[in-house]
């Protein structure tokens, strides 16, 4: 069977199968037999492979990575647990800003904490994208059934939609700009999700909590990892179903 993710992922960096070969040291015919015939590989070359198109090798190679192996990477993935979003140090939310080179993902209901404690918030992400970043800002649509039901398991009523609807007046800045996309989601969101390049913060839900009071894991994305990647995977899947914010565009 072909490895398509093999394939689409050289093509999408510009590399052949001669190129690779060169670079892992191997013959050209053996690369070609790794995509059309999704042939195994030895753990050097699947490093070198995934580090050359900045994809994990559980990734490229699903079933390559033994489960017992897979756990532990996925062990290592988790940096630290910290038991409530309110204890996260302000250090860390600053060095995940401002090392971001690649991508920033945010998956919220409101995430209002962020544009009220980071008052350059707004510059910040405008930066980020004139920089060449992408920057997805994803927001609970707040007539959906969805925001309504967690503004009741959290016992605030309709404080969430209200929440939302402050938290947009923030990003409007953002509006039109180029590199940046502020949406809303239809989502029963388990976890909220902030993602900075191989970094994120999951700040859990619990039944009956506000997501301040909830705990919070930091990742950094490892090869041959499979926890970062399904976070990751729940955020594109978010916005593959979300809508603009704005209806109209203006430009930046």
């Amino acid at each position: 069977m072909a490895n398509d993710r093999l394939r689409d992922s050289l093509l999408r960096n510009g590399l052949t199968p001669s190129a690779v070969a060169e670079k892992v040291g191997v013959d050209p015919k053996t690369v070609e037999r790794w995509i059309t015939q999704g042939r195994p590989t030895y753990p050097k070359f699947r490093h070198a492979v995934a580090a050359m198109v900045k994809e994990s090798e559980s990734y490229l190679w699903p079933n390559a990575i033994p489960p017992e192996r897979a756990a532990r990477v996925a062990q290592s993935e988790l940096v630290t647990l910290y038991p409530c979003r309110s204890v996260v140090p302000e250090a860390l939310w600053n060095r995940l800003f401002n090392e971001a080179t690649e991508q920033i993902s945010i998956l919220v209901y409101a995430g209002l904490f962020l544009p009220e404690q980071r008052p350059k918030l707004v510059r910040e992400l405008k930066a980020k994208a004139a920089a060449g970043a992408k920057v997805s800002v994803l927001l609970g649509d707040p007539d959906c059934d969805e925001v309504r039901r967690r503004g009741m398991d959290e016992g605030i009523g309709d404080a969430v939609p209200t929440k939302i609807r402050n938290v947009l007046t923030f990003y409007r800045p953002l509006q039109g700009v180029r590199g940046v996309d502020v949406r809303f989601h239809r989502t029963t969101l388990y976890n909220s999700i902030y993602r900075f390049d191989d970094e994120m913060l999951v700040n859990t839900h619990v039944f009956g909590f506000p997501a301040a009071h909830a705990p919070v894991l930091h990742l950094r994305r490892l090869a041959g990892g499979d926890l970062f990647e399904m976070y990751t995977d729940s955020v594109d899947r978010v916005l593959a179903g979300s809508v603009p914010a704005w209806t109209e565009a203006v430009a930046a």
